[in-house]
């Protein structure tokens, strides 16, 4: 009830002449999760702390550079290849690679959680039933996302470092935790044995996925294959360290032996004996780890490493190799990247496909039409969007859809998203008329406030009608939406129909001979 004056003048009363506006919610601020070089600031440790950075500057003062990342190197059995590289797992980390492709995707403002420095060594674990004490960390870093209300998606590259029991209870894990926050979206990568890209069996890979994922909150996550060959890493940034210690004899043996064939066919033997003292030079490196080195001992290093790529065509090609495979990255993180640059360009309710990925070579596994059929429409719904090749068009995202694919409402990824977004905007705003009368003079505010919110979302092409009564429709009132026992419970019920716009998938041109008409 307003004041009676008592004092005889003039009062003012000013009212509010219009409802208050539901602000639209941020749709792309992912959050990554995995192992890092460091987690400090102003000398503040930052493990299981969600940290929001905006840039790959912010990430390398926080969090470090790269893992010194090792392969052991053999002759191969093959004769028509001289050597074989096989990656060190217990060296191989994935979340600061890719960092860089999702940053070089258009990605933007997002939250980092660090579970572990790189001398937390993932294990491969065979099939236990229960997650081991290595996923345990990545369920931490989940929960620490709990408090947090901005993150709309969730990537975990590192993931892939797991063994199959514990990357199948961590996906789950993933789709769960989006389902019960109901405000984010998680990108999941198809596992890739990245020592043995020549012979994927693309079948028995998704096939394994789909088992493992299970059948439970499917339209919270999409799933993308295959992984991307990049260049993140050019060969400048690569040497002989990079082969483990222990493969060093193996090294010096096939640089050797390639001298000896030079020599038996013609190579002057006073060059060659120079050449092998160069190569033999490798053993003369003071230390193992390169992290150590002192300016004087990494100079040297670097001559070394140039003066080989200079005499030693084998060596080049040894080189290039294994920065081939440092470049093989799970394609989750470029993707986060794609739907922030859509979203921030277009809208969240743009569906996140056929757009070119950067910084990417190719896919590290060729994929037809054909064989996506399979892939994009399987039977059990699962669906796995593809990334694809083609001529004069570079590396693109060949899909669109989530893991529900059987369902009408869930099966494109811009749907759950866009629902998402309006979703937290509506609920956001309404946070203010908690605790207000449950009378007509608020529904109707009520009402106008959701109404021009989805005008505005209607006017920017994320709602399908040609006018706002066909694309959404709010309705709240005693007798509508509410009883009267409704409102003695303190309820205030709202009922919102949306109409989202929905992508053209398949595109089918029908034509027909027609008999000339003169």
């Amino acid at each position: 009830m307003a004041k009676i004056p008592s004092t005889p003048g003039v009062y003012i009363s000013e009212k509010s002449a219009f409802p208050n506006s539901a602000l639209p919610v941020s749709t792309a601020v992912p959050a990554f999760i995995g192992y890092t070089k460091k987690a400090i600031r102003n000398n503040k440790n930052l493990h299981n702390l969600p940290v929001r950075i905006s840039s790959l500057g912010e990430y390398l003062l926080y969090f470090g550079d790269e893992p010194d990342t090792k392969y052991a190197l053999a002759a191969s059995a093959d004769k028509q290849r001289m050597y074989e590289l096989s990656t060190k797992t217990e060296t191989r980390f994935l979340l600061y690679y890719s960092m860089k492709l999702f940053f070089d995707n258009g990605g933007s403002d997002c939250y980092i959680v660090s579970i572990g420095n790189y001398n937390s060594k993932p294990v491969l674990a065979d099939f236990n039933g229960e997650i081991t004490a290595n996923g345990e960390l990545f369920l931490k870093g989940i929960a620490a996302l709990q408090k947090e209300t901005e993150p709309t998606l969730l990537v975990i590259p590192d993931a892939m470092l797991l063994g199959e029991a514990d990357r199948a209870a961590l996906q789950q894990w993933m789709l769960q935790h989006c389902a019960k926050m109901a405000s984010r979206f998680c990108i999941l990568d198809v596992f890739t044995d990245e020592n043995d890209t020549e012979k994927t069996d693309t079948q028995k890979l998704v096939q394994d996925f789909r088992e493992n994922i299970g059948n439970d909150n499917l339209m919270w996550g999409a799933a993308y294959y295959p992984w991307l060959h990049t260049n993140i890493t050019n060969t400048d940034a690569v040497n002989f360290r990079h082969i483990d210690r222990g493969s060093w004899d193996n090294l010096i043996a096939l640089l050797l032996a390639e001298v000896d064939e030079n020599e038996s066919k013609g190579l002057d033997k006073k060059r060659a004996d120079v050449l092998k003292t160069e190569i033999k030079a490798i053993n003369d490196a003071a230390m193992e780890d390169a992290n150590g080195l002192d300016k004087a001992a990494v100079s040297s290093d670097n001559t070394l490493h140039h003066t080989l790529l200079a005499i030693s065509p084998l060596y080049k090609s040894i080189m290039t190799a294994l920065c081939e495979k440092l470049n093989l990255l799970p394609s989750s993180a470029g993707i986060a990247g794609v739907y922030c640059m859509v979203d921030n360009q277009v809208g969240v309710f743009k569906e996140p496909a056929n757009v070119s990925l950067s910084s990417v070579i190719r896919p590290a596994v060729n994929i037809n039409h054909e064989e996506q059929e399979d892939l994009n429409v399987p039977l059990n719904g699962k669906a796995v969007n593809a990334i694809r090749s083609f001529q004069g068009q570079g590396v693109l995202i060949w899909g669109a859809r989530t893991l529900d694919g059987n369902s009408q409402d869930w099966r494109y990824v811009n749907v759950r998203r866009t629902v998402i977004f309006i979703e937290q905007s509506i609920k956001y705003a309404m946070e203010a008329y908690v605790f207000e009368p449950n009378d007509s003079n608020t529904w109707l505010t009520v009402k106008s406030m959701v109404a021009n919110f989805l005008t505005t979302v209607w006017k920017s092409g994320g709602l399908a009608g040609s006018t706002p009564e066909d694309a959404f429709s709010v309705d709240i009132g005693l007798g509508s939406t509410m009883t009267a026992v409704d409102i003695l419970d303190g309820i205030m019920n709202i009922t919102v129909k949306i109409a989202v716009t929905r992508p053209a998938e398949f595109i089918v041109i029908s034509l027909h001979q027609k008999v000339g008409q003169s």
